[in-house]
């Protein structure tokens, strides 16, 4: 056990202030509604938002993902996930004004503004199960992975331990006062978080085994991670970590909080804006600061754990008590608490703890909002009242919440659970792309879109490894994924009927998709993606030279 009175003391505080945000913010729910229940009255400004939207996408998974992805492939293979920003300047310049435009709820509502008839309400009806459900529950399951891992340090206790109390924890902070509280709390949340991020990565510089802050960035084995572009002379490498993601994957894959064209919680938080500049706003600073700011801490930190804990031997001789196979690359970060001295482990316990919180309340406040507006009110109860949504909504989410905890512990790292996030979504990002501009797209082009990238990764993932006896590497298998799944949706679009003229002048004249506006707007986000990457290998050189 790790900590002493100082840092209980340290997360009694962190939990007093936890509950009393969303308390107070459930005083102006109780007087609002369903409207101020899940989209807190359109009343939310463009800081809020963007800050929001950086808390629901930073979880303990997070610090274990970049630890792992850094020890494995050095910084340049953030690749992987870098460059999902460019679909987030699209949704930034094209795709915000469009979602506020529609006056949809929910993304999954705007099916139904886009399509009509009987295939429009199966597909809203079916991608709320599957979004809502489905793939909401492998998130939480990477993300509550990555606090077994943490508090098993930590703390000492058993998984299930570790299960009961963030379900408990996050159930009361998610439910009590509905996305104006999560968002309230999010910005304290997130506060929190780089809290104790800049305190690991303070203490694991300063170690003995590092040396320094000269000595850690002069070492060989740090100086061989610290390349912002990979290796050119290693192939596989080179495509699996930059190839693929620049040129077919930030548009081609829906990812969670990167989805092409926008999705999930981020629209979710769009939609409470106050005008769509507010919108636009948000969704750009949430850009900024997730992909050239809020990573540098644990970037630095894992760094120095190459060299306090340079393999797995070591984490494991570090923490003998802990199950050997919970013991990977990813582990390196929450080993690294263990050089954090007492006092500062309570932050470094509270910050991991806000992550955590935060985007499992992100991902039950989503789901709970798709079951309660796409399924419940719209094919079980359509005069429900805002009393009743709400009790189905916060029911919905103790659902969640016990499912994620079940699947949580049959996941292996950080890793596998991102690899399997991107699987799933391969192929469908272009359909997410064009279905506000190309009309011949239809209901049955997304549902083919959806039904065959899942059975893809279904097979790629558990199917092949059991029948064949070659393995294919991920990339491989994320392209196969995308080319079956595009021919499956475009040969969908075409064996099946358009939508009427009614229904696409209705759609047309909703969201106003102005060619001379999203030509300005293409531009745009190729200046600010220029220009965001420039910056990020800038902050990368300055960072990471060499001492003279």
């Amino acid at each position: 056990m790790l900590l002493n009175w100082t840092d209980y003391l340290v997360i009694a505080a962190f939990f007093a202030i936890l509950v009393a945000i969303p308390v107070v913010a459930s005083l102006k729910t109780r007087n609002g509604g369903g409207a101020e229940y899940f989209r807190g009255a359109n009343s939310m400004p463009w800081w809020l938002i963007g800050v929001s939207m950086v808390a629901a996408t930073t979880s303990t998974n997070s610090a274990n993902l970049f630890t792992e992805i850094i020890r494995r492939d050095g910084l340049s293979g953030n690749w992987v996930w870098w460059a999902f920003l460019t679909t987030g300047m699209l949704t930034v310049f094209v795709y915000s004004r469009l979602w506020m435009r529609s006056g949809a709820t929910t993304d999954i509502a705007f099916y139904e503004l886009r399509y009509s008839g009987r295939p429009a309400a199966f597909l809203r009806g079916f991608r709320a199960l599957y979004l809502g459900v489905i793939y909401n529950l492998v998130v939480m399951a990477a993300v509550l992975l990555g606090a077994i891992k943490i508090g098993c340090v930590m703390f000492g206790v058993s998984a299930w331990t570790i299960l009961a109390v963030t379900a408990v924890a996050s159930l009361v902070y998610s439910c009590l006062s509905g996305i104006r509280g999560t968002i309230y709390t999010d910005i304290y949340l997130f506060a929190v978080v780089m809290a104790g991020a800049f305190a690991v990565m303070y203490y694991a510089v300063g170690h003995p085994s590092v040396g320094g802050w000269s000595a850690m960035m002069a070492n060989p084995a740090v100086m061989s991670r610290t390349s912002f572009l990979p290796d050119f002379s290693r192939t596989d490498a080179l495509i699996a970590v930059f190839v693929i993601p620049v040129a077919v994957q930030w548009w081609n894959v829906w990812y969670s909080g990167s989805e092409p064209g926008g999705g999930g919680y981020i629209v979710q938080r769009m939609l409470t804006a106050k005008t769509p500049n507010h919108a636009l706003g948000g969704t750009l600073l949430f850009n900024l600061l997730n992909y050239a700011l809020r990573p540098w801490p644990w970037y630095i930190a894992a760094f120095a754990s190459v060299l306090i804990y340079p393999d797995l031997d070591s984490i494991r001789a570090a923490f003998p008590g802990v199950n050997p196979a919970l013991v990977g690359d990813d582990m390196a970060y929450p080993a690294l608490v263990k050089v954090v001295p007492n006092g500062w482990i309570g932050v470094v316990a509270a910050s991991l703890m806000g992550a955590l919180f935060s985007t499992i309340a992100a991902h039950l406040s989503m789901g709970a909002n798709y079951v309660t507006n796409d399924i419940w009110k719209r094919f079980v109860r359509k005069d429900a009242s805002d009393r009743e949504m709400i009790l189905v909504a916060r029911a919905a989410s103790v659902v969640l919440m016990v499912l994620g905890c079940v699947l949580a512990p049959l996941l292996e790292s950080a890793k596998e659970g991102f690899d399997m996030m991107v699987q799933i979504g391969a192929g469908t990002g272009l359909v997410f792309l064009l279905r506000w501009f190309w009309m011949r797209i239809n209901a049955w082009t997304e549902i083919a879109a959806m039904a065959v990238s899942f059975l893809c990764a279904v097979f790629f993932q558990l199917v092949w490894p059991r029948v064949f006896a070659t393995p294919l590497l991920f990339w491989q298998k994320l392209l196969w994924t995308i080319a079956v799944t595009s021919l499956a949706w475009i040969a969908a679009t075409f064996a099946t009927q358009p939508e009427s003229d009614e229904t696409i002048s209705r759609f047309r004249s909703l969201v106003r998709a102005d060619g001379r506006d999203v030509g300005k707007g293409l531009v745009f986000t190729f200046l600010a993606s220029v220009a965001i990457f420039g910056f990020m290998a800038l902050v990368s050189a300055l960072v990471c030279a060499t001492p003279s």
